[in-house]
């Protein structure tokens, strides 16, 4: 497909009741994010929303209950309105975040109805987020069928990690049925590695680990900008205790759960996913922010607990690669939580690490002090420029 500067790719991250979305124009290595926005309410009340760079408001409609419930006429409206806003520019392809590709998806690829009959075989493996994402596939194939679409995976990035990390010890064919790691949060870490060369040159090669703290939270081993092992698995409940999902648990837990409490598959799914982290355990909030400024002390185990769990992690990480050149927080905790990343820091003084005060309350992106063996940043990801990269690739290969 020609391609000019006056192109431009949508990118849509779609939930169960809202999606959002950004426009990004021009092509190279560094688009420009022109417009982000979301639709909420859908199904119920919807609201549309959009922002320009500058933050200013740019739309802010509503309907009324009933109203433009459809997926399909929301994101018909969606392309209409930034059709309308593009200055010229065309609109040449959407990208969308898809939680799932399976043990076969490496890369992005142009979706048609063979890649996505793949898709919906993966909904088992991941049914909290893999049916929306492959509904707004189906919804603005059906607004504007003759707009191509790029199916963008959050596992592609860990694809290419050793076997040892992918493998449960479980009976052969049930691996070959494909139970086995598969790691999330991929665009936001692949984002990470390509940033990490023009922050710090020396760390292209090197062995980082990097955080994603956010209410949903994982880690990862990146060695020469390649993801070596990460703490999500199967699914995107285990590793690190997030806002309401538990992270890793003793898998004994939930057979003791389903016999002495006559719990089934639904039950321990809502457990597992909306009733534990950060909330089962304060009891209070499944917010950081709110933790932080409580003064129960449930808030602070729940804090200390999360802690805990990223120093540990880090250390394992950092045992997959056989050594740590560098620490990286990314997302909404990660990039602006201050005293998290003060408290990991204090349990990972083992390892040399030491942060500097001052810095780290500023939100600097270098926040380790000048006795620290291993540097500690804080880069901000972009998992939708992810998308739009891939998207144009995609579109221009």
């Amino acid at each position: 497909m020609q391609m000019s500067t006056d192109s431009a790719v949508l990118v849509i991250n779609a939930g169960s009741s809202s999606l959002k979305f950004s426009v990004f124009r021009g092509v190279g290595a560094e688009p420009d994010a022109v417009i982000n926005g979301q639709i909420s309410g859908i199904g119920t009340a919807p609201r549309f929303e959009a922002k320009d760079t500058a933050r200013r408001v740019m739309a802010d409609r509503t309907w009324g209950e009933g109203e433009a419930a459809d997926r399909a006429a929301l994101l018909g409206f969606l392309l209409d309105w930034i059709e309308d806003h593009l200055d010229g520019a065309r609109l040449i392809a959407a990208g969308h975040r898809v939680v799932h590709g399976g043990a076969t998806h490496s890369s992005p690829v142009r979706i048609d109805d063979g890649v996505l009959a793949e898709l919906e075989r993966l909904v088992p493996l991941a049914p909290l987020h893999q049916p929306h994402n492959l509904a707004a596939i189906r919804a603005l194939a059906a607004a504007h069928p003759e707009l191509p679409q790029v199916a963008c995976f959050d596992t592609a990035f860990h694809r290419g990690q050793p076997w040892q990390a992918q493998t449960f010890a479980l009976p052969r064919e049930m691996t070959e049925a494909g139970i086995r790691r598969y790691g999330f949060h991929g665009l936001s870490y692949e984002y990470i590695a390509r940033r990490l060369p023009q922050v710090a040159p020396v760390l292209a090669d090197g062995r980082v680990v990097v955080c994603h703290l956010g209410s949903g939270a994982s880690m990862c081993a990146i060695h020469g900008g390649r993801s070596v092992d990460s703490t999500m698995g199967f699914t995107a409940v285990d590793g690190l205790p997030m806002g309401t999902r538990t992270g890793a648990l003793d898998p004994g837990v939930l057979i003791y759960l389903m016999r002495a409490n006559g719990m089934d598959a639904d039950a321990l799914e809502k457990l597992l996913y909306y009733r534990s982290g950060l909330l089962g355990v304060s009891g209070i909030s499944n917010d950081m922010r709110v933790l932080l400024e409580s003064e129960d002390p449930h808030a602070a185990e729940a804090v200390e607990l999360f802690c805990f769990r990223v120093a540990k992690e880090a250390g394992a990480l950092a045992s997959s690669m056989g050594g740590i050149d560098a620490l990286v927080f990314t997302a909404g905790i990660g990039e602006r939580s201050a005293p998290v990343r003060a408290r990991v820091g204090e349990k990972l003084a083992w390892l040399g690490v030491a942060i500097d005060e001052a810095a780290n309350a500023a939100n600097a992106t270098m926040i380790s002090g000048p006795g620290s063996r291993i540097p500690v940043w804080v880069i901000p990801t972009d998992e939708e420029r992810m998308i739009a990269l891939h998207t144009l690739r995609v579109m221009g290969a």
